[in-house]
């Protein structure tokens, strides 16, 4: 039982922490991402996944990351996302992989376009002194990212094995 409610909040809220953290200070600290791993290494082998399927979840985490911090590099993306992106895909694996790179796609282009137009209109008085909205609004900052890669994960994060296998009944109240 401990298990089960490991594997279905221990993902889930740690995106939910990365994206709202990368919204109200526009940064992602490292610790997500360090424990979104740990969470991984230990919770794989105690759900019954094989090494072979550890080592191929590793290879997608690892992709991930080299094609994260070239985009880091370029100046595209933050590294924080990059690394939360990275640590996302290890709990996908490969099998889950696309899926959740085409959701976090789509969702990072939707709310580059809302940020470019909620940018363009001035900032209603009232919401001024929101040092947090002032940052998002500022027209030479980056778009938190991260809420698209959390957005496109917990869109995904329900088909996997993780939840799949998770026994239900066990939380039924009688």
């Amino acid at each position: 039982m401990a298990l089960d409610i490991a594997r279905l909040l221990l993902f889930p809220a740690l995106m939910a922490f990365a994206a709202a953290s990368d919204l109200f200070t526009m940064t992602i600290s490292n610790r997500v991402s360090l424990i979104l791993v740990a969470g991984f290494l230990v919770l794989a082998p105690l759900s019954g996944m094989g090494a072979s399927d550890i080592a191929s979840h590793i290879g997608a985490g690892a992709s991930v990351l080299v094609v994260a911090f070239a985009c880091f590099a370029l100046g595209w993306i933050g590294g924080g996302d990059a690394k939360v992106a990275a640590a996302a895909a290890l709990w996908f694996g490969f099998g889950h992989l696309l899926e959740y790179l085409l959701y976090a796609s789509l969702f990072g282009g939707a709310l580059t376009l809302l940020l470019l137009q909620f940018r363009q209109w001035p900032l209603p008085y009232a919401l001024a002194g929101q040092a947090w909205l002032l940052r998002l609004h500022a027209k030479d900052s980056g778009i938190p990212y991260g809420i698209a890669l959390a957005t496109g994960a917990l869109m995904v994060y329900p088909e996997t094995d993780w939840i799949t296998a998770i026994n239900l009944a066990h939380f039924a109240i009688h």
